[in-house]
């Protein structure tokens, strides 16, 4: 397959009904939500691939795989004929899931990252995409968690803003993510 500059996917991650519907609420979860529907809608536009990723829990956790909170958020946009789900039982997207080998067979240079939770599965995947040689775009505005006991979610989401901004990630806001 040619290879095309700058062909941009979107890596949305975890976006399920356990970690959106759970007892603990997303940050601005409606905003996040909307925001990633736009970018669905205009990567689909411009003919750029999405990937949805879903974490699967251990048997008999509230996310394990086949039950009611391991299902992806009814209100995505997704549309199976041409989307793709991957999915991990680990915080990395790209271990033991081949995400990246589809990404590289599609000629897909850069990932657009967003979805739940900052701290722990966009943050390791920003990290491992760069690894993988893929440029990233780490969506500021589409990405959110929960409340912790020692910080809440509003100072997670800014932490993991700047600390991937630079060495890991470019920062963006969904406005501005071209295709």
């Amino acid at each position: 397959m040619q290879q095309h500059p700058h062909r941009t996917a979107l890596l949305i991650i975890d976006m399920q009904l356990g970690m959106y519907e759970g007892p603990e609420p997303p940050y601005e979860g409606e905003r996040v939500l909307a925001n990633i529907n736009v970018l669905i809608g205009r990567a689909r536009d411009a003919g750029s691939p999405i990937f949805f990723v879903r974490h699967a829990g251990p048997e008999g956790s509230p996310i394990a795989a086949g039950s009611h909170f391991w299902q992806l958020h009814p209100r995505l946009a997704i549309d199976t004929a041409v989307d793709r789900v991957i999915d991990k039982n680990r915080p990395s997207c790209f271990y033991q899931t081949g995400l990246a080998g589809q990404l590289k067979e599609d000629g897909i240079t850069r990932l657009a990252i967003m979805g739940m939770k900052t701290q722990y599965c966009v943050d390791t995947a920003c990290r491992q995409a760069g690894e993988q040689g893929f440029q990233v775009l780490l969506v500021a505005d589409a990405h959110t968690c929960s409340d912790t006991p020692v910080l809440n979610a509003e100072a997670i989401i800014k932490h993991h803003n700047l600390t991937l901004s630079g060495p890991f990630a470019q920062l963006i806001q969904t406005a501005d993510v071209q295709f």
